[in-house]
């Protein structure tokens, strides 16, 4: 093992520690001029393991300019780790300096790190792009030594990702000594991961560290003696409960998997705060300046609970949380495991965690990643291979900082792992799209970005390029978002005096624009933790004012949602097929189970169950397939194409995370039972080719797919200088673009990268492929009178209509009762 420099081990005895083993064997593998990829669990020490490196080999005082560069997918904890890093350099009093380099960092600061750098820079993806845009790259990364990437598998598996191997390539050009540490907790297959940061260094060698798990976990799912809901996600049973647990915890961290669940639940839990504990609010939609005094609050420990989404997911100490609660199913062990380790955040001490599912067949999911987390099995995905959208970004990025020879710029990026395999007539018609737009789009001179030099390289066709490629840089490319201004009083109205932007009140956060587009002036309904009533909007800003209303309308966020994980779902189908596991479930669950397996059968772990009955007027098929709301969606609109073939006269359907239902005119058990619908033929692999090609090419799916991958790829500019176009504006161009493209250049880099990402994302096409693979000759097939017990939260949502607040339960409920009494023959 490698030896601490004295003021080093020092430090330590002082603080009574000493070094864990796995941070001595990082360490160990830096001197010996290896990469590493370091997989520890929570609160074992890996930032300082990180950092170990940096901390011996500067501190003799006579390095000079970037040593190492940190990289964080979140702002939060780049600032937090700073924060934590500062700390023993000053303890220690070494001559070293740390600063962070984020959206928030003022832009005279930003300048003057391009030139005169810190020996740590702390930074996130997008920001170390635009370093590497700019002409004194080579000379602010020719001295560096190191890279830490922390929390790696919450990067590898997005666009981000992709635009981070590609900004490696080029650093590791820049840097020849350069050696990456990488950093994680949940990963799956550890070797891809390795592979991963080794591509960029090699033949460097890169080594795989490990270290076991601390005291495990203390998980369990919340014991109510409330009635368990049949479908929906609020969860709005467990409110007095869980305001209970939290009087019972120093701090309580209350995840939820969407942004209007955190509102929902926010305002329950308000609801019943009858000793005003200070209960805080988190997500992504707050203002900076929100969530900033949250977090502060957090670390002086002066908060009793935080409602929150994947903000607070990763690794920022949080100080005396000591209570973790998963509000709804968690989607994968990985996952919950992440949000576990944010309680107590040490490694000799269990964190605590507890589930409270949001319906009965959370109930089942919850079970799961119990089992799950005690086995300490993962489910995190795995790395992506790179798409054309990112790869436009990365060469009009690197055309400013420099022209660009072809050949080099090529090689450079088969160095990135997800574009490891990239063949040169791919790339070669990306550096043509960057260049001209491509053979349709190649007459408009808004669109020629590149020009040739004499010597064949690549350089922008003027400096303005640069300018707006650094406004739009990046691959978060949200929904069109709105300013949400709290005003005083109401907002101008027609005809009236406009009141200057700014006036009246400040800036609540972003929502998404689409949602506004259902309100009338006056509607009400909650953000930020308050009820708010809209008054009116301009330009990118909507009007607020304070109300009072019993039942506000919820926003309903297009991003943040989470599928269930295939590890989870063969879980959740292995409890239901085997009866000895129920006696772990609530009695209210296990006694649905055996309801269902008396008027029915019950899925089995690699069957299809496919119930059909007559209801009212109509004909339903339910399915059974566990493999998420994705996959279920793309089956539903291809079986309804299949079914409108078959004559069998499909009216709609609506899927589920576990199930599916497709309800019609038709006789759908006569139609099975006479041989004029074979099931197996209905859910026939097939239905992946021709079938979904003409579903694509009518659906509205694509368009808002291209749009997203116009604006990576930067043909639509979210951003001029000083003006932001609005949603509308962007949709509009959007469309025409892709009309154009579709018709006259069918293959276009950028048709084949929204069809990737529809395939990959919306669609959710392979697993939905290894779902029909699975059940081939494994269909079974149960003709019913009437509907069965399993098939009511499905049906609950079929033909629901928005009832907000405590209507909209209540009114579930007394469906819910309805439709089971009808399940087992009482109505």
């Amino acid at each position: 093992m490698a030896e601490l420099p004295p003021i080093i081990s020092d430090w330590f005895a002082r603080k009574g520690w000493a070094p864990r083993e796995h941070q001595l064997a990082l360490l160990d593998s830096w001197q010996a001029g290896a990469s590493a990829l370091l997989i520890a669990p929570t609160g074992a020490g890996k930032t300082l393991a990180g950092f170990l490196p940096t901390l011996v080999d500067l501190a003799d005082g006579k390095f000079e300019g970037l040593h190492t560069l940190y990289i964080s997918p979140l702002k939060a904890l780049a600032v937090d780790v700073q924060r934590n890093l500062n700390a023993p350099i000053l303890e220690m009093n070494l001559p070293i300096k740390a600063e962070t380099r984020t959206g928030d960092t003022p832009a005279s600061k930003r300048a003057r790190q391009r030139t005169k750098p810190p020996h740590v820079l702390l930074t996130t993806p997008e920001q170390l792009c635009l370093l590497i845009s700019h002409p004194q790259a080579e000379l602010l990364f020719g001295s560096l030594k190191r890279i830490v990437l922390d929390e790696l598998h919450a990067l590898v598996t997005s666009k981000r990702g992709e635009l981070l191997s590609l900004a490696l390539a080029r650093i590791a050009r820049l840097a020849p000594d350069l050696q990456i540490t990488a950093l994680s907790a949940t990963v799956a297959r550890p070797d891809l991961l390795r592979d991963w940061i080794a591509q960029p260094v090699a033949p460097r060698p890169t080594h795989l560290l490990t270290t076991s798990g601390g005291a495990p976990p203390v998980l369990e799912i919340l014991q109510t003696e409330q009635r368990l809901p049949w479908a929906g996600h609020s969860a709005n049973y467990a409110h007095h409960e869980l305001y209970d647990v939290i009087k019972q915890h120093k701090t309580t961290l209350l995840f939820v998997n969407t942004r209007s669940q955190a509102e929902m639940l926010f305002q329950g839990l308000w609801a019943v705060n009858d000793d005003l504990l200070p209960i805080a609010l988190h997500h992504g939609s707050l203002s900076v300046e929100q969530r900033r005094k949250v977090e502060t609050a957090m670390v002086a420990g002066t908060l009793k609970a935080v409602v929150c989404t994947s903000t607070l997911d990763l690794g920022i100490d949080w100080g005396d949380v000591d209570l973790v609660v998963q509000v709804g199913a968690p989607k994968g062990s990985s996952r919950m495991l992440q949000r576990i380790g944010r309680a107590n955040h040490r490694l000799d001490e269990p964190s605590k965690a507890m589930l409270v599912p949001s319906n009965r067949f959370e109930v089942l999911e919850c079970e799961a990643a119990l089992e799950a987390v005690a086995e300490n099995q993962q489910d995190s995905e795995d790395p992506v291979i790179g798409g054309y959208d990112v790869l436009a970004q990365h060469v009009l990025g690197m055309a400013c900082a420099a022209p660009f020879s072809p050949d080099e710029l090529f090689e450079e990026i088969r160095r990135a792992w997800p574009y490891r395999e990239l063949p040169r007539g791919q790339f070669d018609r990306v550096v043509e799209f960057v260049a001209t737009g491509g053979y349709a789009l190649q007459a408009y001179e808004r669109y020629a970005r590149l020009k040739k030099t004499e010597d064949g390289r690549w350089r922008i066709a003027n400096p303005q390029i640069a300018q707006q490629y650094r406004l739009n840089i990046g691959t978060i490319v949200e929904e069109p978002m709105v300013r949400v201004r709290l005003i005083r009083g109401r907002a101008p109205r027609k005809g009236q005096a406009e009141r200057p932007v700014g006036a009246g009140g400040r800036v609540l956060g972003e929502m998404e624009e689409y949602f506004f587009g259902t309100l009338l002036v006056g509607d009400t309904f909650m953000f930020g933790g308050e009820i708010v009533a809209f008054e009116g909007m301009r330009d990118n800003e909507a009007y607020v004012s304070r109300a009072q209303a019993t039942n506000p309308k919820i926003p309903s966020y297009m991003g943040g949602k989470f599928p269930l994980s295939t590890y989870l779902a063969e879980r959740v189908r292995r409890i239901m097929d085997d009866p000895n596991s129920w006696s772990a479930l609530p009695d209210q669950v296990s006694d649905w189970l055996r309801l269902q397996q008396s008027a029915s059968v019950l899925p089995g772990r690699e069957t299809l169950l496919v119930e059909t009955f007559p209801r009212g007027t109509h004909n339903f098929m339910v399915c059974y397939p566990f493999e998420g709301r994705l996959a279920h969606q793309t089956l539903g609109m291809l079986l309804t194409r299949r079914l409108e073939r078959a004559r069998a006269r499909p009216l709609g359907f609506v899927a589920s995370e576990y199930a599916l239902g497709i309800w019609g005119l038709g006789d759908l058990s006569a139609l099975i039972r006479t041989g004029r619908l074979s099931l197996d033929e209905l859910f026939s692999e097939d239905m992946l080719g021709d079938d979904l090609e003409d579903w694509l090419d009518e659906s509205a799916l694509m368009k808002r797919t291209f749009r997203n991958c116009a604006i990576i790829a930067g043909l639509i500019e979210r951003r001029h200088p000083g003006k932001e176009k609005t949603g509308r504006q962007i949709t509009m161009s959007s469309d025409l673009i892709y009309d154009v493209l579709y018709q006259h250049e069918p293959d276009h880099i950028l048709i084949q990268a929204t069809r990737r990402d529809a395939a990959r994302g919306l669609l959710d096409i392979g697993r939905l492929g290894d779902m029909l693979r699975r059940i081939r000759s494994h269909i079974v097939h149960q003709p019913l009178q009437r509907i069965s017990p399993l098939a009511v939260p499905i049906m609950l949502d079929i033909g629901r209509e928005p009832i907000y607040g405590e209507a909209r339960e209540s009114a579930m409920a007394d469906a819910a009762d309805e439709l089971m009494r009808e399940a087992l023959g009482q109505s």
